[in-house]
């Protein structure tokens, strides 16, 4: 993504959107900044004269705009809009919840995150996996969400994002249904307790590390994990943190995970927790495939440190922040 004057103005937008979301003090308000969001977005990810941005840029258009109408629909049909947050008609709360999922691209309306994120480069990538997840779980932690219709959702997003990526050679289609399981932890979480956003700030930070790494190493497709011959010190990290991704204790993408199994089991949901473990183990076997694959391969160098690949300062940090799950139980952060 080159980063000119207008790029830097939609960039601008998009977080000011965001914020304008987080901070309305009713729905109208919540529908406005996620319509500016989706109006900076979609300039951000235009290039000219290329039919892969151009097929992104059409899918996220036309999914969202769904989403939005039958957000505005729902929240039209409310009689107390511009006074409290609370639905008096379960209905119009539930069609709420579903224009989100929509949005969020949770199941079973996940099927436009994939094939969209297969067309676009690593940074916009990042983008749609982290900060466009912000506003739209604001709005469901709003909705206050406890019902049949989004444990159904969870289940079923866990399942789409575990099943979905076991036969994939593309990494952003992998990483896509690793973060739509995410996604059905994440709203299990909004669902239990006001602390989500931590889950998000840890997987944002983990997918900013991992999408830095491909991108630098401008890779897109499992085989190319077995073209370049990196060091071990690169093979080390990036092992690391795709488990971390994974949710491998004692990696810090295992802490959000934990809070969410703690929350779980304070409200007695031992079904649903044993459902989305389960799950959860499936998304860690396919990282844990590619990685074998990267570790064993013959094709690397002999020294831990190569210096003209990667910035070493980067690897360091990389390491430090996946091994720092231990420092935040000793200082009870969480």
């Amino acid at each position: 993504m080159v980063l000119n004057m207008n790029k830097l103005i939609f960039l601008l937008m998009m977080v000011l959107s965001t914020l304008i979301v987080m901070n309305a003090n009713n729905w109208l308000g919540m529908w406005m900044g996620m319509e500016m969001n989706l109006m900076s977005f979609i300039p951000l990810i235009s290039k000219s004269k290329n039919k892969n941005t151009s097929q992104a840029m059409m899918t996220y258009f036309l999914t969202q705009s769904l989403g939005s109408m039958i957000l505005l629909f729902s929240v039209v049909m409310n009689p107390l809009i511009m006074i409290k947050f609370n639905f008096e008609n379960m209905w119009i709360k539930d069609m709420t919840m579903l224009s989100l999922t929509i949005k969020l691209g949770a199941a079973p309306f996940h099927w436009w995150l994939p094939n969209m994120m297969s067309n676009m480069n690593w940074t916009e990538c990042f983008i749609l996996m982290t900060w466009q997840k912000l506003a739209p779980l604001t709005m469901l932690s709003n909705l206050n969400p406890s019902s049949k219709i989004l444990n159904l959702t969870i289940i079923l997003s866990g399942l789409a994002g575990s099943i979905g990526g076991m036969n994939q050679t593309s990494i952003r289609k992998l990483l896509a249904y690793s973060s739509i399981n995410h996604l059905g932890w994440m709203m299990m979480f909004v669902s239990m307790s006001n602390s989500w956003y931590k889950y998000l700030i840890i997987y944002s930070m983990l997918m900013g590390l991992i999408c830095y790494m491909l991108n630098f190493k401008n890779m897109y497709f499992l085989n190319q994990l077995m073209t370049n011959s990196p060091s071990m010190m690169e093979k080390f990290t990036m092992t690391m943190t795709l488990l971390s991704i994974g949710g491998l204790p004692p990696f810090i993408g295992f802490l959000p995970k934990w809070m969410v199994i703690q929350s779980m089991i304070n409200s007695e949901l031992f079904l649903m927790l044993m459902i989305m473990l389960m799950l959860s183990l499936i998304t860690l076997f396919y990282y844990m495939r590619m990685m074998i694959n990267y570790i064993l391969m013959f094709s690397t160098m002999n020294k831990w440190m190569m210096f003209k690949y990667i910035n070493i300062n980067f690897l360091y940090l990389n390491i430090s922040v996946n091994i720092m799950l231990p420092v935040f139980l000793v200082l009870n952060f969480f």
